[in-house]
This record gives structure tokens, sequence and C-alpha cells, in this order.
């Protein structure tokens, strides 16, 4: 049997792969079996930070391959520790748990402000308000958080202490914080499954201000949004916000399973021996690649991020088959005039490889997508959006 075949006898039938099987790739480019070459929009969905087989990130993770590969956590390792040091002094936090994914990482920021409510305000203090339209993982609980129906049917019933309060919406806010016993309010910058739409400045200042009012905790999902994505080296620093948890994931990695849940000194003292835990957690060789990652993510860096981004909305914005942009940095999402399907297939056949998030495409680009590359691409998408 071919690849294709295998994958369709041996593996469970959850996702509707592209009739694309890729073997390799350099930086933005990538190569499937008949050899044919992309020009590679959605990175992973926005893990491969510098795109494929970046070679920084490459010799990182073998030089820490031929150490020490694992350890587990009842033992001190370097990258584990060096990369939590990183973390906390790049963003002002004060402690660090790591895990595989970016539902575990906020399965860990749920649980985190979950025992902070208890602890300071009463148990009955459970409740954590999320967002309609938002999306936070496929665990039992990160669905349960999740503010889209569509995920919750077949799984029921999901954990409870979830309220959702309509985005950029204030007034539902202040009335759900009255209605319920609160711990924290659980939010992403950008909704990037929900269509990759950004939160508006004055409803995150709402946010904050009102947690801070009401002895709320502020919990940010990072996973999507950070390390670079938008911009800023996370997505909350456009908004003058500082969250009390962070969660964050995909391009931490760069390409390797790593979630982190970042906590700020309000949490010192939460989480105590025993009451967390992960196997894989701060493995050696991911945590040796998010270092490789991280040190990178400078702000020359950044405000290349920011004009490749501007790039890509002035190109498309009032284009042909175009009906609007959003988004913030490299994450963007088109409203087509065709459907997103339609304009993703034939920008496959052209050579170019980028997503969906509901009814838009979506582009999750490398953050040093050389400019001819970019250029290329957009050019293509510019196209076929216009029906060519």
């Amino acid at each position: 049997m071919n690849i294709k075949q295998l994958d369709q006898t041996y593996i469970a039938p959850t996702y509707a792969r592209f009739p694309l099987n890729l073997v390799s790739g350099s930086g933005s480019l990538v190569w499937d079996d008949t050899g044919r070459e992309y020009i590679d929009l959605g990175t992973g969905i926005a893990v491969n930070t510098f795109g494929l087989c970046d070679e920084v990130w490459v010799q990182a993770v073998t030089e820490q391959l031929h150490t020490l590969q694992h350890a587990s956590n009842l033992y001190y390792t370097g990258p584990c520790a060096r990369l939590a040091q990183m973390l906390c002094e790049k963003t002002g936090m004060s402690k660090v748990f790591f895990s595989n994914s970016g539902a575990e990482a906020n399965e860990c920021l749920i649980k985190a402000a979950r025992k902070w409510a208890a602890e300071h305000k009463g148990p009955e203090y459970n409740t954590i308000l999320t967002l309609k339209n938002s999306f936070h993982g496929r665990t039992i609980t990160t669905l349960a958080a999740t503010g889209q129906d569509v995920f919750h049917h077949d799984f029921l019933p999901l954990t409870e202490g979830f309220a959702c309060v309509e985005a950029n919406n204030i007034e539902d806010l202040t009335e759900k914080i009255k209605a319920y016993k609160c711990a924290g309010i659980l939010f992403e910058c950008v909704q990037g499954e929900g269509g990759v739409v950004p939160l508006t400045q004055a409803f995150v200042q709402a946010m904050a201000r009102l947690a801070q009012q009401e002895n709320l905790l502020l919990l940010c999902d990072e996973v999507q949004t950070g390390n670079g994505r938008t911009g800023k080296l996370y997505s909350y620093m456009h908004y003058g916000i500082t969250p009390d948890v962070v969660s964050t994931a995909k391009g931490l990695g760069g390409g390797l399973p790593l979630g982190a849940t970042l906590m700020s000194a309000k949490l010192d003292g939460v989480l105590t021996s025993g009451t967390h835990g992960s196997t894989f957690g701060g493995n050696p060789v991911c945590c040796a690649g998010a270092i490789s990652i991280l040190s990178r993510l400078d702000e020359t860096l950044l405000a290349e991020v920011t004009e490749k981004s501007n790039y890509i909305v002035t190109m498309l914005t009032g284009a042909p088959g175009v009906e609007s942009v959003s988004g913030m940095g490299l994450m963007l999402g088109i409203k087509t005039v065709r459907d997103a399907g339609e304009i993703i297939s034939g920008c496959m056949e052209k050579g170019v490889l980028v997503i969906k998030a509901k009814d838009k495409v979506r582009l999750l680009p490398a953050l040093n997508i050389p400019w001819p590359l970019l250029e290329k691409a957009v050019g293509v998408l510019k196209d076929v959006c216009a029906g060519a």
C-alpha cells in the first residue's frame, strides 16, 4: 500500500487531509512525493516559526539529542531551566510550567486559576468566563472552555464551570461577572480558529480593568498568537495589558511538541509539589529547540513581521474576489467571494499552500519567509481570488 492507503487503513479518520503526501522541506518551501514544490504559508498551523529544517533549530535539537534526550521531571535539566528563565525575563512572569501542547498549557492555566481562586476567594469561585467564538483545545475541559458549539456535540457532558461572554461586548462581560462567582477571564487576543478575528482595544482594556476591580485572574491564550506571530513576542503586548497567566505552544517549539503556562507573581505558591505534572513536559530536546527560536525573536525580526503583514494586507485589501482581511501580524484571515475551499485548492494547484479558519483563507507563513517567496505566493493567492 502507498502512504495514502496506509493512512486511510490504519489512522483514525479525524482529519480531512489535503491530497498531498509531503516528504521534505527547507525554509518556506516544501516538496511532495512527486517532487513538486510548494510555497508553505501554513507552517504546520503556526508551528514552524522559522520554516522547515531551519539550520539553527536543527543544530540545537541535534546537539541535545546527542547529549540527553529525556530525563523526566524527577531531575533538573539545563534546557528546561534556561528556557523558563528566558520566558520569564522576556515577559515579566514569575514561574513556568512546561507541557506538550496548547490544550495541555490551557489545562494547567485552568487548574492554576481554579486553585488560586479557591485559596484566595473561596472554593465556590470556580467559574471561568470565556468568549464566544474562542478555541482553547480538544480535551474535554478545554472544549468546555471553547466558545463554539460545533466542537461540543457528541462529547457531552463537558466539564462544568465555564460561562460564555459575547466577544467585544463590555456590557455582556460586566453582566456575566455579576451573575457568576468567577475565578478569571480566559481569552485570545486574536481568535484564530474562530476566523482570525482580533479583539478590540476597548474590550481588552475593559477585561483588564474589570479583572482588577473584581479580583479576577486575567488569563491569556497565546497558543497560536504567541512567539512573534503577531509582530510582538505575545499578542497581549499590543494592548498594553499584563495577564496573570499566559498559555502558549505551537511556534515556541519550532516543530517539536512543547506547551508552556506562564504565571505572574500573583500565583506564586499556587502550584506546589504533586499538584500538577507532565511526563514529557520540559523535555530537553524540545526545550533546546525552543531556546533557539526564542533567542532570535528580537525587535528586528518582529519589525519584519509587521512589515510583511502590512504588505499582505495592502496587496489583498480591495483586490478582486477579496471581501476583507482580518488578523494581526503574520496571522491573517482572508474573506473571499468564492468559497475558501475553492481558493485553497486553486492555490495548491498553483504551488502555494494555504489553510482555512471557518469561512476564511488563513495565512500563517514562517516569520522569516524570504520576500521573493512571499511576493510570489501573495501574487498567486491574489490571482486565484480573482478567478484567474
